[in-house]
């Protein structure tokens, strides 16, 4: 995978998460990721409780382990690399988070027609 591919990545990630544990959780923490890809460094700042700063770790760790050069989507991978728990967290908060993103995206266009 490309660095640019994966900064989107990462990106992508922290903007669920971030859209998720705003909504469900309290107490969230300021943190920093550093993340080395490819001999090229990257730079996430963070604002997630406890729970989902383990959750998203997790999830960034595979994305660095992911050993396809071309990216497929993890629900299409053919050797799939979360654990099945994980799986079912991950999966949660993505579709939590692209429902809430996408009615705000669409309440957005509305309010400017």
């Amino acid at each position: 995978m490309e660095s640019i591919k994966f900064k989107k990545e990462t990106q992508t990630l922290k903007t669920f998460f971030e859209e998720y544990c705003h909504n469900k959780h309290k107490d969230q923490l300021n943190e920093k990721r550093e993340f080395v890809y490819k001999d090229e460094k990257s730079e996430l700042d963070l604002c997630l409780c406890d729970d989902c700063l383990k959750k998203i770790d997790y999830c960034f760790k595979k994305l660095l382990e992911c050993p396809h050069e071309i990216k497929p989507r993890c629900r299409n991978c053919k050797s799939p690399c979360y654990g099945r728990q994980e799986w079912k967290d991950t999966a949660k908060i993505m579709k939590y988070s692209g429902i809430k993103l996408g009615l705000s995206s669409i309440k957005k266009f509305l309010k400017f027609s």
